[in-house]
């Protein structure tokens, strides 16, 4: 029994240069019954050594660390073989920078204002596949992305998706599953997942996490589109 819940435990590596920060944050998850602290860290090259290792699901860093000199931590624990996920921990929602760490690889950026419990769900979230974004993050990022883009427009990447894609993609940018998704559409499970198949089709990509890429990266009008429809949505869309 021991053995099995320690397996299911999601481990976690921070890493960041204030002292203070990373060591209040490392008590924090470690008092979480699922999450394993495997190692705080200080700088990079520390961070590397654990990962390469021990098995790490997600490591916690600063957006410095991850995209310093166009090279970051990300990139460079991928070379060196790390199969897990991202996450940004960060001061506030900058929308270039949380561009540039989705693109190198990020799962997600996580507001340092927001609560442990949330900090908790995100964690949770990234590490079984989704992206972790405010709605306020979102809409940094879709409409000043797409003034770095300039020759999408709008209404020919809108066209690209049906109107019951858009809705699921909406869902998807909020980091929804795809039951969350259905209850909120009216939909079954099995109609949202054939939808997200579609928009995988679509983009080429494979996973959830590769969507919401794709979408700030190759589809932006459609992303601002999708996002404007949410200014007047009754329903609370959660990461």
């Amino acid at each position: 029994m021991n053995e099995s819940t320690q397996e299911s435990r999601i481990r976690l590596v921070l890493l960041h240069d204030q002292a203070l920060f990373r060591v209040s944050l490392g008590r924090l998850l470690a008092s979480e019954p699922g999450f394993e602290v495997v190692a705080e860290c200080g700088n990079s090259a520390e961070a590397l050594e654990v990962l390469s290792a021990s098995p790490v699901d997600v490591v916690l860093l600063d957006f410095d660390r991850a995209t310093e000199g166009g090279d970051g931590f990300m990139s460079v624990a991928r070379r060196n073989g790390y199969q897990g996920r991202f996450l940004i921990v960060a001061g506030a929602a900058d929308a270039r920078s949380s561009a540039t760490a989705i693109k190198l690889g990020a799962s997600g950026v996580f507001l340092k204002s927001e609560s442990p419990e949330r900090l908790v769900q995100a964690i949770t979230l990234v590490t079984n596949g989704a992206v972790w974004l405010d709605q306020r993050t979102i809409r940094l990022l879709a409409d000043q992305s797409v003034d770095r883009f300039p020759r999408l427009d709008d209404r020919r990447s809108a066209n690209l998706l049906t109107d019951r894609e858009q809705k699921v993609l909406l869902g998807i940018l909020a980091g929804l599953t795809n039951r969350k998704i259905g209850e909120n559409l009216g939909l079954s499970e099995g109609s949202v997942k054939t939808s997200v198949q579609q928009l995988f089709y679509r983009t080429g990509v494979r996973t959830r996490s590769q969507l919401v890429r794709a979408a700030f990266e190759g589809s932006l009008g459609t992303a601002k589109r999708v996002m404007g429809r949410s200014r007047n949505a009754t329903t609370t869309m959660v990461p």
